[in-house]
């Protein structure tokens, strides 16, 4: 059903309430209890529906090689460590320039 069908029903149809939809049921999408079918057996055949998403999620990411992975953590290390220095040196200046202005 298209959603301007859903939004505007036909106005022949007769309403159960004024003014307001009748309530329907919302369907489940996963259910909250083990499954009891062929699966096997044991508590670990059985995971939360949100667990079974994630595992698919990780499934389907590209992975960096070990290589990519190396380059890209000594990347990151050094620009911590130049923004890290700008900014020390920044603090550094500023606390010269109070010391030198406001507490003399």
């Amino acid at each position: 059903m298209s959603r301007a069908l859903r939004r505007h029903p036909s106005k022949g149809k007769a309403k159960a309430s004024r003014g307001r939809a009748p309530a329907r049921a919302i369907p489940r999408t996963s259910s909250s209890r083990p499954s009891s079918g062929g699966e096997g057996g044991g508590i670990l055949s059985w995971r939360p529906r949100f667990l079974t998403d994630i595992i698919n999620e990780l499934r389907k990411v590209v992975w960096p090689s070990r290589q990519e992975a190396t380059y890209l953590t000594f990347v990151v290390v050094i620009v911590a460590i130049l923004i890290g220095a700008a900014l020390g040196g920044i603090d550094i200046g500023f606390g010269w320039l109070i010391d030198e202005t406001i507490l003399q």
